[in-house]
């Protein structure tokens, strides 16, 4: 786990994120069991109220569930939701944004291809 950078979304959404992230990435598959909210805590030096609020809001959509007296898990399907979610705030984020600021530079929909391209050769 990393640490947490203070980029002003509340904590309890970045601790969110990391648990996607390490779905995403397969540190967490399906069924595993994901950290407890005090281990989060004392990981990150917060209060397990907030660290419950993170891994709550993934509960809320049905990436992790609870076992009752065990801890959280990680749901059947997790990784493919969260890749589904992250692709929709992507292209919220960044696509729409990048092409009402396209418009505005006047760029068009071949030119703004060809930057994306161009871009994609740079990796």
């Amino acid at each position: 786990m990393n640490n947490l950078i203070d980029d002003g979304r509340p904590i309890f959404v970045q601790i969110a994120e990391r648990i996607e992230d390490d779905i995403i990435e397969g540190g967490l598959p399906e069924e595993a069991q994901v950290p407890s909210t005090n281990q989060f805590a004392a990981f990150y030096k917060i209060n397990p109220a907030t660290a419950a609020k993170g891994v709550n809001l993934l509960v809320d959509e049905g990436i992790l569930y609870k076992k009752r007296g065990i801890g959280m898990f990680v749901a059947e399907g997790a990784r493919t939701k969260v890749i589904e979610k992250r692709k929709e705030q992507f292209f919220e984020e960044y696509v729409i944004t990048m092409i009402r600021e396209a418009e505005k530079l006047g760029i068009t929909a071949d030119q703004l291809t060809d930057m994306i391209q161009r871009g994609d050769n740079k990796r």
